[in-house]
């Protein structure tokens, strides 16, 4: 049940395994048989949906009250190498970002791409010149979406937290994908985890995009192994050595709103949205007691 202090919505990515019939207007109304409130529909291969399908998805999320956001293909690059790989990069995350709209979903998820051995800063001025490009190309056609870029699992990835959030101060109509277990696999040394490395993280947050910053962020969040290089794979969370629990309380510490989209191997997949939805609720009933509301800090 709900708590009235509740302000995050939590999902899948992806179908959930327990989805009886295939697809994704199904996989939306059994988000809400579980009582959960938010799919992140997967494209990460390609997009291939026509423009019926997506009124369809639409319309069954507004049904059923669940939020949507879409994981675009996992080939995209603002650091490509080529013009030809460039091009194809744009046209993929372009094409995520048009048919997301028309599907009702105005989160675009996609990994930002590699460093390709280049210094830090010359990619992220490359990358945030290309962000400018496509962000403008969508406000001229009318698509209203949000583009996130998401925090990477390895160090030779660009996207740490601190150059995604930068993206998101400095190019309108982007803003962050805050995936935890990567930033906690990424230098491969087992910190990112705990309760003040996450605090300071959200401080990051709301010094440079403000308390409205913080009140509409969307996450990963998922058990994860890693080696000295970073991610390795996701794993379920009672494999895991995240330590969640202080990572919620953060959030609710800091008022976070927003959606938490649950990246978990198969048969964990729902377990673990649940899990994490669970303890959250738990966690607000043990600060503000059982259906109480936060004191208002105005009156």
């Amino acid at each position: 049940m709900a708590h009235p202090n509740e302000n995050l919505r939590f999902g899948t990515v992806g179908s959930p395994q327990t989805t009886t019939k295939s697809g994704t207007p199904f996989a939306v109304a059994h988000i809400r048989e579980l009582g959960l409130d938010h799919l992140e529909i997967a494209w990460v291969q390609s997009v291939r949906v026509s423009d019926e399908a997506c009124a369809e998805i639409k319309a069954a999320a507004q049904k059923a009250k669940v939020t949507l956001s879409i994981h675009a293909p996992y080939y995209i690059n603002l650091n490509s190498q080529t013009s030809e790989l460039m091009a194809k990069s744009d046209e993929r995350l372009l094409a995520a970002a048009r048919k997301g709209y028309l599907a009702g979903a105005p989160d675009i998820i996609f990994h930002p791409g590699s460093y390709h051995e280049q210094p830090a800063e010359q990619v992220y001025e490359r990358a945030k010149q290309k962000l400018l490009e496509l962000t403008g190309i969508l406000r001229e056609e009318g698509v209203q979406v949000n583009l996130r870029p998401e925090t990477m699992g390895k160090s030779a990835m660009f996207g740490n937290l601190a150059e995604v959030v930068q993206l998101s101060q400095e190019v309108p109509g982007v803003l962050p994908c805050i995936d935890w277990a990567h930033l906690h696999a990424r230098t491969g040394d087992g910190t990112f985890n705990s309760y003040d490395e996450f605090a300071a993280a959200l401080t990051l947050v709301r010094d440079a995009l403000g308390e409205e910053g913080l009140k509409k962020l969307h996450f990963h969040i998922s058990g994860i192994t890693y080696t000295k290089k970073g991610e390795k794979a996701h794993i379920p969370l009672n494999e895991a050595d995240i330590r969640y629990r202080e990572l919620l309380q953060a959030f609710i510490d800091f008022g976070v709103a927003g959606t938490a989209a649950i990246e978990a191997p198969l048969p964990f997949h729902t377990a673990d949205a649940l899990t994490f939805q669970a303890t959250y609720r738990r966690l607000l009933d043990l600060k503000y007691g059982d259906g109480e509301m936060a004191p208002d800090p105005d009156a």
